[in-house]
């Protein structure tokens, strides 16, 4: 058991500023990455907590996906018929689950969890799905209405098995079976207060889905006295897009919102659309965590290379998100020698700020190009700038009376330079003292 059933224990909006986390009453920030999106599938899973713990991470992604090799379905499967009977839960998914679970608790290690993964009711994958009426002993496709083909992306959304719930097709027929399975997910997942829930993986279904297993994987844990918190991905890569204003404007429904599709964007870009996000949000009187578990951006894949990723990663972070995690390669980084780098250089930034008092603050900086830096600031206690070029900028840091200390960090060695103490200015001059990443933390002296 995961010991987490006191609600004040659980991980929950920051009664500090609830766009931020707390977990056992102190705020917490989630930084990460991992190699893959199913993590409880890996055989060396405690190698791969154990890797990020070492770094500083604290979070990390699970799609509940059986569609890689070596995974295995959630449903036992006759020898002697082939059919999977989806009411035999299968006995080593769960244990995989189930052990996935107490090691992430004991490294004090944050999951979003993705409960229906998108992409394995598709083409080839769901072909192989035990919920395809031709893989199992429950049902027809006649008597379910599912077809044994989908050929086409899940953006076309034909497979109807996303349209099972009441104010849609209520397909009862599978409707129970889906409600099954999430309930044995939670007969686990419920006892850990370090677990968030998001409804899909990239949708573009009704928002009627999503909206259903929200409230019923909150009523479920609420018939146990405890408090989720939940939300959905969508699939547009713009936030702005109607998809996403199913979660941005539903805070009864989703008590976050995850804006993980922005990191398609590069640059200045990437910053000026999350930021009028957060501004849409407070405007609405409904602040709530926006978070990140997936930051494109690899040399070996299609959203964006190396330096995206990495820039994507420090620009969530300084801009005021929740979480940000490193997507699993070849789209992202993962848990690699530059993950790594990165994810120990921003916790020794944010380790020394007061995170929940701290806002993005690009108003304070001057002579500023595109995409030049960034800045994230408590003012007149303190200021963290990152820089993802060499250029220079002035830094208004005239609130703070008197001196300040001035330390710069080389993030890919993840080493702080010696701190130097000059007087507070508003337009004091930072110029990275090399080529390549780096942060600047200027405090009150």
């Amino acid at each position: 058991m995961g010991f987490s059933n006191s609600n004040k224990d659980r991980i929950q909006p920051c009664a500090a500023n609830p766009a931020y986390w707390q977990y056992r009453g102190a705020p917490v920030l989630l930084i990460g990455g991992s190699v893959e999106d199913n993590l409880f599938q890996l055989p060396d899973i405690a190698d791969q907590l154990d890797l990020l713990e070492s770094c500083g991470g604290n979070f990390v992604r699970c799609t509940m996906s059986s569609r890689d090799e070596g995974n295995v379905w959630p449903f036992e499967r006759d020898a002697a018929t082939g059919f999977y009977d989806l009411e035999r839960p299968s006995a080593e998914f769960w244990r995989r689950f189930e052990t996935f679970l107490k090691l992430a608790y004991r490294h004090d290690i944050f999951i979003q969890f993705e409960i229906w993964a998108t992409f394995d009711f598709y083409r080839d994958c769901w072909d192989a799905n035990p919920f395809n009426p031709k893989n199992n002993n429950a049902y027809s496709a006649e008597e379910s209405g599912l077809p044994v083909v989908v050929d086409s992306h899940p953006t076309k959304t034909k497979n109807p098995f996303f349209w099972s719930v009441p104010e849609e097709h209520n397909n009862t027929v599978i409707l129970k079976y889906q409600q099954a399975f999430v309930d044995k997910m939670l007969s686990y997942s419920l006892d850990y207060g370090n677990v968030l829930y998001c409804m899909d993986n990239e949708t573009s279904v009704t928002p009627r889905w999503g909206a259903y297993w929200s409230e019923y994987v909150r009523a479920r844990a609420a018939e146990r006295g405890l408090m989720v918190e939940t939300t959905e991905m969508w699939d547009a890569h713009d936030l702005s897009d109607r998809q996403h204003g199913n979660t941005f404007e539903h805070p009864e429904t989703y008590s976050f919102v995850d804006v993980s599709q922005n990191n398609h964007q590069k640059g200045q870009a990437h910053w000026d659309n999350a930021q009028k996000q957060r501004e849409r949000i407070r405007r609405a009187g409904h602040i709530r965590p926006m978070t990140n578990v997936k930051i494109y951006g690899a040399d070996t894949g299609r959203f964006g290379d190396d330096r995206d990723g990495q820039e994507r990663f420090w620009r969530n972070i300084f801009g005021g998100m929740a979480s940000a995690r490193f997507h699993r390669p070849g789209s992202g980084l993962g848990i690699s020698d530059k993950a790594r780098a990165h994810i120990r250089s921003v916790r020794m930034i944010t380790d020394e700020l007061d995170i929940p008092r701290c806002e993005p603050h690009n108003d304070l900086l001057s002579g500023r190009g595109d995409n030049a830096a960034y800045c994230f600031a408590q003012p007149g206690k303190a200021y963290a700038v990152f820089f993802p070029k060499s250029d220079g900028i002035n830094l208004d840091c005239s609130a703070v009376k008197g001196d300040v200390v001035v330390r710069w960090l080389d993030i890919m060695a993840s080493r702080w330079a010696e701190p130097e103490t000059v007087p507070a200015t508003c337009a004091m001059p930072l110029i990275p003292p090399s080529a390549g990443f780096h942060a600047v933390l200027v405090r009150g002296a």
